[in-house]
């Protein structure tokens, strides 16, 4: 994180049976890296080599984080000195760390108290994000940084066009797992699992989703009489939505574009999974020139490149990967794949914007902005911004009520018959 690179790339160079603990541990730290930092400027004021520096910080965002933490004091402090000692960048730092884990031992109460005034300590999210939120969302500003520190939970979205919802619940049970249906498609499973554990998963019965991504497709094609509807999905991978719209309507012609080869392979991967075919295409979505036959679609899904601010209870790491900087970069992208899109929609037909981001700058603020500027565009009913809050704590938001999953923004226009 602290060099830039995400977990989901760090963690994809793990051995696999060794992945799930790493992982845990990793996001563990990700959620606490506010305070450990903090805590280690208490312990020692002075720069740290980079190395040195993260080995502490997640010793202590270890020791920290939570009332029941992963691992005992012990060790953790045994466990972070041996790792110290076995890398040539951090050897020389082995009786540093060792004195500071054990000062915190026996001040921790004292020192969490010093750091809890500094709000990226108390919110473990960087302070520009904390004064996005609190401009964005005076009154509840709080609730998306209380959720982000609890993981997601783990929903499947069935395959009608393979399976049901009844069916899938049945198979579950038994295999011993419990599983709540959510309502449409969409299953929660009580624990995580490993996708190659689910049952169901490898013969194309349920795939990974959460609830509120699963808005997207029925969002778009409720209303459209046709049955085989010319639809695009122009910032296709990893391809969940794609195959939810061939679910829905499997006749529907779609095709499906991303920038990325690599992460296209995934959206082909999955519908080849599934039983579904899309024409898929490396492209620049705003390049239209480059890969538009000229033959309008009824219906376009834009889920539009943006900050993730939404998606950070399943990947903690983007609080600390993002700048402040970003958001208006990546709201000037959106802009220009709305301006590219919108002339390739037939009269009548529907474009649903989304991002994954909780912030108004990549949600309802882009969609006021195009409104201005075309005159054709009528807003339909659509969710909004979605915050993401924790379900046990009965939390609601706004008009949407309570949303245990993911941050979403979703806007529906519908273009002028003229």
């Amino acid at each position: 994180m602290c060099s830039g690179r995400s977990l989901t790339d760090a963690l994809a160079a793990v051995a696999p049976e060794l992945r799930p603990g790493v992982q845990a541990l990793s996001f563990h730290v990700a959620r606490h890296l506010g305070s450990a930092q903090a805590l280690r400027r208490e312990l020692v004021s002075r720069h740290l080599q980079r190395e040195v520096d993260a080995l502490l910080c997640t010793a202590l965002a270890l020791l920290a984080g939570e009332k029941a933490p992963l691992y005992s004091a012990f060790t953790v402090v045994d466990q972070a000195v041996e790792a110290a000692k076995r890398s040539p960048r951090t050897r020389a730092a082995a009786g540093l760390i060792n004195a500071c884990l054990r000062r915190y031992l026996r001040e921790g109460h004292r020192l969490l108290a010093a750091v809890q005034d500094d709000p990226v300590a108390h919110w473990n999210h960087p302070a520009w994000w904390i004064e996005r939120l609190r401009g964005d969302y005076p009154e509840r500003w709080q609730v998306p940084l209380q959720a982000a520190q609890q993981p997601a939970p783990m929903v499947l979205r069935v395959n009608r066009q393979r399976a049901d919802v009844h069916g899938a619940l049945e198979s579950f049970s038994a295999a011993g797992l419990t599983a709540t249906a959510l309502g449409g498609n969409a299953v929660e499973l009580l624990s995580p699992l490993p996708v190659e554990a689910i049952p169901g998963f490898a013969a194309g019965h349920v795939s990974v989703q959460g609830a509120t991504a699963q808005r997207a497709a029925p969002l778009l094609l409720d209303g459209l009489e046709d049955d085989a509807p010319r639809v695009l999905d122009a910032c296709a991978a990893p391809g969940g939505k794609t195959a939810h719209l061939l679910e829905i309507r499997p006749a529907a012609q779609v095709t499906a574009i991303d920038v990325d080869a690599v992460r296209l392979r995934r959206v082909t991967d999955n519908l080849s999974r599934l039983g579904l075919k899309a024409d898929c295409r490396v492209a620049d979505a705003a390049a239209t020139a480059g890969w538009w036959d000229g033959r309008l679609f009824d219906a376009i899904l834009l889920d539009a490149p943006c900050s993730g601010s939404g998606i950070v209870r399943r990947h903690p790491d983007i609080r600390w990967l993002r700048r402040a900087t970003d958001i208006d970069q990546l709201a000037a992208r959106q802009d220009t794949l709305l301006q590219a899109l919108w002339p390739l929609l037939r009269p009548g037909g529907r474009l649903l914007f989304c991002t994954c981001s909780v912030f108004h700058s990549e949600g309802s603020e882009r969609v006021e902005s195009f409104l201005r500027r075309n005159n054709d565009a009528t807003p339909l009913p659509a969710p909004g911004h979605l915050l993401p809050v924790l379900r046990a704590r009965g939390e609601s938001v706004g008009d949407n009520g309570v949303c245990d999953d993911d941050g979403f923004f979703y806007a529906l226009l519908e273009k002028r018959r003229r």
